[in-house]
């Protein structure tokens, strides 16, 4: 099955096929991979996985297709019931896997072993495929069979720690959105890239093992090389950066009510140009204490920052650059501050809720809202769009999550199953 988008183009990965294990560990690689064209094939036990279970639902009523969490994660792929704990299921996913090109699963560790049917066995002969297992520690390892959720990786990886507040009597701040299991689905997806590549020049696949531990411990910016190289913890702060010595604010309370991210300020000499021309343009230029300073930043060609601890005139000079963007920011609403900084070069952003991000003309203006039909229901709905853009092979979301088991006898028929095997294959109560 080649995925195409509605301009008829095909996604990054046409003619690749992903047999994928449901697990909400990784359901946003599987997600990853299907909308940038893969025909990624979800295989649920028969009851269907967990997070059909999962709020919120539509319309506030639970039910196995209102799952709004299942939604997100599975758009574009195809469904698939099967019964593992059978012989016969297990004959039928080794089937499915071997006209596939990935092979992706986050189970317990351990339980693909018992069954026979790991990422080892599956390779048996098929040298040629790309497995892919998501744990949340080393496989092998003295922690392989603890128990996680996303907020444990977190806060056991290290992101947590740096996520928070200036006043350090309130506790860290879990990222929201399942950022944990997001950011190890990142890895598998950017790894199963490289295997592919390696792939096409030497033929051979490979085995993909994801530490989500690891991949929360190599996320934290500068947080875990500091201590690693310098034995220095970072602190968190509000709205910027962790740092070992605290930065000086940067969200601002805007003239319409509305905070922004002031993002980085000034440090090269045309940055410095432009912050002057923009409070002169605003009339605030003489009522700016720090004038001199901007004036001295603009005649650099950049600042060294190395020197800021140590250089009285490198610290005022870069504070300068701050407190002007904050002076801007604090007489002007939020879009004009927004337009204004991303006119001049500088990287700022809107604080908005989640539901003002599809509002936003910006995000409209790139396709971030992307309605997806439902024909089951009769009636589309507005889902976040695509993370980045292909100009040469569109990404697209193919079509809404699959129903439970919806495909599953076009999957097994094109995987070489005859109509009399797929009947008994239901009448064994496999699929």
């Amino acid at each position: 099955m080649t995925a195409a988008n509605a301009s008829g183009a095909p996604g990054a990965l046409a003619d690749l096929r992903v047999v994928e294990l449901s697990s909400e560990r990784s359901a946003f690689a599987g997600k990853l991979l299907a909308d940038m064209g893969a025909d990624v094939i979800l295989v649920e036990p028969r009851e269907g996985d967990a997070m059909r279970g999962y709020e919120p639902f539509l319309e506030d009523e639970p039910g196995p297709e209102r799952s709004l969490y299942f939604w997100h994660y599975n758009t574009s792929k195809r469904g698939i019931t099967l019964d593992l704990e059978t012989d016969a299921g297990r004959e039928a996913l080794r089937r499915l896997v071997a006209t596939a090109d990935v092979f992706l699963e986050a189970e317990d560790v351990g339980r693909l072993d018992a069954l026979g049917i790991d990422a080892h066995s599956l390779r048996a002969g098929r040298p040629e495929l790309i497995t892919v297992s998501v744990a949340p520690f080393m496989r092998g390892g003295p922690r392989e069979h603890e128990q996680t959720t996303d907020l444990t990786l977190l806060a056991g990886g290290g992101p947590a720690w740096s996520c928070g507040y200036d006043d350090h009597s309130l506790p860290p701040v879990r990222g929201g959105g399942n950022q944990g299991y997001q950011t190890g689905s990142h890895y598998a997806v950017m790894a199963t890239l490289v295997a592919l590549v390696s792939r096409d020049l030497t033929g051979q696949g490979q085995h993909i093992d994801v530490n989500m531990h690891a991949a929360q411990n190599v996320t934290t910016e500068a947080a875990s090389y500091h201590w690693l190289v310098a034995e220095e913890t970072v602190q968190r702060q509000t709205g910027r950066h962790a740092g070992v010595n605290p930065s000086g604010p940067s969200q601002v309370l805007c003239a319409d009510g509305r905070y922004v991210n002031t993002g980085v300020p000034a440090r090269r000499g045309r940055d410095y140009t432009q912050v002057i021309d923009w409070l002169k343009e605003t009339a605030l230029y003489d009522e700016f204490p720090g004038s001199a300073f901007l004036e001295l930043g603009a005649q650099q060609d950049r600042l060294d920052l190395s020197q800021i601890a140590t250089n009285p005139e490198v610290r005022e000079t870069f504070g300068a650059g701050r407190d002007a963007m904050v002076l801007l920011a604090q007489n002007m609403s939020a879009y004009e501050f927004f337009e204004g900084a991303q006119q001049r070069g500088f990287q700022v952003g809107i604080i908005y809720s989640p539901e003002e991000v599809m509002e936003d003309r910006h995000f409209q203006a790139r396709g971030f809202p992307t309605e997806v039909e439902h024909p089951d229901l009769g009636r589309s709905f507005t889902y976040p769009g695509a993370p980045y853009l292909f100009h040469g092979s569109p990404w697209q979301i193919q079509s809404r999550a699959p129903l439970l088991g919806e495909h599953t006898d076009a999957i097994l028929e094109e995987s070489g199953f005859a109509a009399d095997e797929v009947a008994q294959l239901r009448a064994q109560q496999v699929v």
